[in-house]
């Protein structure tokens, strides 16, 4: 069997800043146990699968696969690969928008200029935590109860559990545990001062699959979630741009707005920086 490969550096502000992820064509008749043998074996955060769409209104479909599980949604494979599909098949059309089809359902995807953006899908759970959620997420993070300005379930798929520090100080002097024996999907978010080229700081923790405790470079579910959660608590009210990966060494850069139907839209860069055959 022969598959092609793309490396897609995604949410970069340069090159090789972003997050990678490895889009998978040519794989439709790959079994699932094979599709989460192959993304262990890539070892990135995530591994898509691009397949021709089942729903009329979908110009693609994709699987998504962390390092345990396969995911309904999560935001820079959704646009890695949509780069991957206009790079393959969808340059032709020309068109704007595109639909993606996902175990979330249909996600739109728009392209404007060099920027990839999503439509932010729905939450699946939200509202704040219970006090013994919170206690054990600031547990986790090193955190009094106190440090934080507010918390919420912004779960768009992979589960997350928002927390608002009052800076982006306090969210990069975070330093968690490395493991933590139950399962832990935590976004932190705090404010940069004014004048700065970025608006917020984040950063994601996650379990992977043997229990240790991960920091995800960039992410655009978490990102998505987030912005739903700052327009609404009325924390932001125009366009931002927010950075993730710093204390990785990265430089991600997320652009978040809000239309004016009130849609919230993730977006960022999306560069192909290696296509290749795989033979199994």
């Amino acid at each position: 069997m022969t598959f092609t490969v793309h490396l897609v550096d995604v949410f970069a502000s340069g090159s090789l800043t972003g997050n990678p992820l490895a889009v998978v064509t040519g794989a439709d008749d790959v079994e699932t146990t094979d599709m989460q043998r192959l993304t262990r074996w890539f070892g990135f955060s995530e591994t898509t699968f691009l397949l021709p769409p089942t729903q009329p209104e979908a110009d693609y479909r994709v699987r998504i696969f962390t390092l345990d599980r396969e995911m309904p949604f999560a935001g820079h494979p959704t646009l890695g690969t949509a780069r991957v599909w206009l790079a393959t098949a969808g340059a032709a059309r020309g068109r704007g928008e595109l639909v993606q089809e996902c175990g979330a359902g249909l996600v739109r995807v728009r392209r404007e200029g060099d920027l990839l953006s999503f439509a932010a899908p729905p939450l699946l759970k939200s509202g704040r935590p219970t006090a013994e959620e919170l206690s054990e997420a600031t547990r986790f993070l090193g955190l009094g109860v106190a440090d934080v300005l507010d918390a919420s379930w912004i779960d768009n798929g992979p589960g997350w559990l928002g927390i608002r520090l009052a800076s982006a100080e306090a969210v990069l002097s975070l330093s968690p545990e490395p493991r933590w024996p139950g399962r832990v999907d935590i976004g932190v978010v705090g404010p940069h001062p004014a004048g700065r080229d970025t608006s917020f700081e984040v950063r994601a923790f996650f379990s992977d699959q043997l229990g240790a405790i991960v920091e995800d470079p960039v992410t655009g579910s978490l990102n998505a979630s987030i912005g739903q959660w700052l327009y609404a608590t009325g924390v932001v009210a125009g366009p931002y741009v927010a950075a993730q990966g710093t204390s990785l060494g990265r430089s991600g850069r997320v652009h978040v707005h809000r239309d004016a139907e009130g849609q919230i839209w993730t977006g960022g860069q999306a560069c192909i920086h290696v296509r290749g055959e795989l033979e199994l």
